[in-house]
């Protein structure tokens, strides 16, 4: 009886254990009140599907820690339901990640994906492979789930992302048989195509060394060492600014500023002023739409 019970407890340790292995803790809301009619339980089984789907799914080899998931949050808008199983909208996905020994999440990323259709059918599970298209739903949370993935590697060491955005882009040139708004270069110069094709284009990977140099030299030292932190902070934006030069106005640019530029901001606030100068400077060649937010980084606090 003691041997039993003994192994009773191990089996239920372990299904615990594998229970938290997944790598992401994803938060999946579906909004639908952009489409009429009163039968809104699709709508909320969606949502639980897609949430299963998600957090449920073993994206990697790697064992994860309950917390050391990844947080990220999916926003479905349907705006509009062309058949009982056919839904269109676009889709928010915004990824985080912690800064060590802070209670501070860093955004990785924030993006919105107008080009969203598929269908769902209640009761059925969402069928996904790695190695072949299956439906428009499934390739789109597995491209998202492979990004998501791909940045927080790479944010914790130097291009770690790399097999996940590679399979980000296998998503893609399997997707593409498909038919679907998203996949393709031609349907939009910001769409799925070009996030996958820019994270993979070695001829912009000072972006993604920028991602790592900015989150794991510089973000997670600033508890220990304040002005080691940001200094590593200014050469990775020195080093997306020499990327800026050869090609600018990459997509892939464009979302790290929007994810890092009120960051930014207020990290360099209480800079000394030679760094604040130098700042403001490479975020105004950076982001000269946004010209005039960096000029709070030289006001007076």
């Amino acid at each position: 009886m003691k041997k039993a019970a003994f192994y009773l407890i191990l089996f239920v340790f372990t299904m615990v254990l594998n229970g938290h292995s997944q790598e992401l803790d994803c938060s999946v809301r579906v909004n639908s009140r952009q489409v009429e009619g009163s039968d809104k339980q699709v709508f909320t089984n969606m949502q639980k599907a897609i949430h299963e789907f998600m957090n449920n799914t073993k994206w990697t080899n790697y064992n994860f820690q309950i917390q050391e998931r990844i947080e990220c949050t999916f926003l479905f808008t349907i705006s509009e339901r062309i058949a009982s199983d056919e839904f269109a909208g676009k889709l928010n996905v915004v990824v985080s990640r912690p800064v060590f020994g802070t209670s501070y999440n860093t955004s990785l990323l924030n993006w919105e994906d107008k080009d969203i259709h598929f269908y769902f059918v209640e009761d059925q599970p969402i069928e996904y492979s790695e190695n072949a298209y299956t439906t428009n739903l499934a390739a789109i949370l597995g491209f998202y789930a492979n990004i998501v993935l791909g940045l927080d590697f790479d944010s914790f060491s130097k291009f770690g992302g790399t097999p996940f955005f590679e399979q980000a882009q296998n998503i893609v040139n399997m997707a593409q048989s498909g038919g679907e708004r998203g996949w393709s270069s031609f349907d939009s110069q910001k769409n799925r195509y070009w996030l996958a094709e820019n994270y993979n284009n070695n001829s912009y990977a000072g972006i993604r060394e920028a991602n790592y140099m900015y989150h794991r030299l510089g973000l997670d030292k600033m508890q220990d060492n304040l002005d080691m932190g940001r200094t590593k902070i200014v050469e990775a934006l020195e080093l997306l600014e020499r990327v800026n030069e050869q090609r600018p106005n990459l997509f892939i640019m464009q979302l790290f500023l929007e994810a890092k530029s009120d960051e930014i901001i207020n990290i360099f606030k209480e800079a000394s002023s030679m760094e604040k100068s130098k700042v403001v400077e490479i975020m105004k060649q950076l982001d000269p739409a946004n010209s005039s937010n960096y000029d709070k980084i030289m006001q007076d606090n």
